[in-house]
């Protein structure tokens, strides 16, 4: 009869497999607890409230925007929010376009 010859694994060797399905749930726990946090923000979002039926609408927060003297060449920023108050898909065809009612 033979015998079967089993390696002995060292402590360290089987301390480190132990921590393996620790790491990977943990890991799959902050996984989950970020697309639960994702869906959440998502949800969060306020829509508006539709005005237009039947057709694509866009509504902006500010009508007009001074932005006072500037001189040339000089940078300026403005930032406004633009909400689709209609009950379909607004979809551009072609880039949006800046129009300058008064000044230059």
């Amino acid at each position: 009869m033979s015998q079967r010859i089993t390696p002995k694994r060292s402590k360290k060797k089987r301390q480190k497999n132990r921590w393996i399905p620790a790491l990977l749930g943990l890991g799959g726990l902050a996984l989950l607890v970020l697309v639960v946090l994702s869906f959440r923000s998502n949800g969060s979002e306020s829509k508006a409230a539709i005005e237009v039926n039947g057709a694509p609408a866009l509504k902006v927060d500010k009508e007009q925007v001074d932005l006072g003297d500037v001189k040339l060449d000089q940078t300026v920023e403005v930032s406004f929010e633009v909400t689709n108050i209609g009950d379909q898909m607004l979809r551009f065809d072609e880039q949006p376009y800046i129009e300058v009612v008064e000044g230059c």
